[in-house]
């Protein structure tokens, strides 16, 4: 059985219709997007930019680097409100949006000496999925923000080419599922990010480990 796919439903001003170059601009902006991502872990990592502050501009650079070309509303919130199309999730009202997106920084920021990168990274990637704060691109730009947030909680760019934005990527199944499970403990009132974190843990000793088998590749 094929496991139903979520996806954004909603108006939007298309800038590219053709499909095949819509994939590619895309691929393109993707890897701008990384790009995106490196150098704001670098500045953030800074000693002279001590502390780290999560701001809903920041979510907002990364949206225009995903949707930059492809969307007139890249770099901005969505101006209605929006269905997930697999998803029995219904995100909140456009009006709301910017709120919850300051509710998410305030998170993250008070949370931030208190909580792990892996409960942090994992709080971005279902909150800003649940918010679903965009017309299209809101996938990318909560697996960007969520991996940004895990390297500058670490300390350092995360070495390894298959990174975890790569791995959910190529089978967006546990990442769905992982997604769902926080939405439905949310109806309830909880927090609980158990499947997402063990998700990204899995994800992130995967690509580590790539690292490391790569550097005693030949060894005796």
């Amino acid at each position: 059985m094929v496991e139903p796919t979520r996806h954004s439903q909603a108006f939007d001003a298309e800038i590219i219709s053709d499909p095949d170059l819509r994939a590619m601009q895309e691929a393109l902006n993707g890897l701008k997007q990384f790009d995106a991502v490196i150098k704001m872990v670098e500045t953030f990592i800074d000693p002279e930019r001590q502390p780290f502050k999560f701001r809903p501009s920041q979510l907002l650079h990364l949206h225009r680097e995903a949707l930059a070309g492809i969307s007139s509303y890249a770099g901005n919130f969505r101006p209605s409100d929006i269905e997930i199309g697999g998803s029995k999730h219904q995100p909140p009202s456009a009006f709301e949006v910017p709120a919850q997106i300051e509710e998410l920084c305030d998170y993250i920021n008070e949370k931030w000496n208190e909580k792990s990168p892996i409960h942090l990274a994992s709080y971005v990637m279902w909150r800003l999925n649940w918010i679903h704060p965009f017309t299209d691109g809101n996938g990318r730009t909560s697996r960007a923000a969520s991996y940004m947030i895990l390297c500058v909680k670490l300390g350092y760019v995360l070495p390894g080419k298959k990174t975890i934005p790569d791995q959910i990527a190529e089978d967006k199944s546990p990442y769905y599922k992982a997604l769902e499970a926080a939405d439905d403990a949310w109806v309830d009132g909880k927090i609980d990010l158990t499947a997402m974190k063990g998700l990204l843990s899995s994800m992130l000793a995967k690509q580590l480990l790539e690292i490391h088998t790569e550097s005693s590749s030949g060894d005796e």
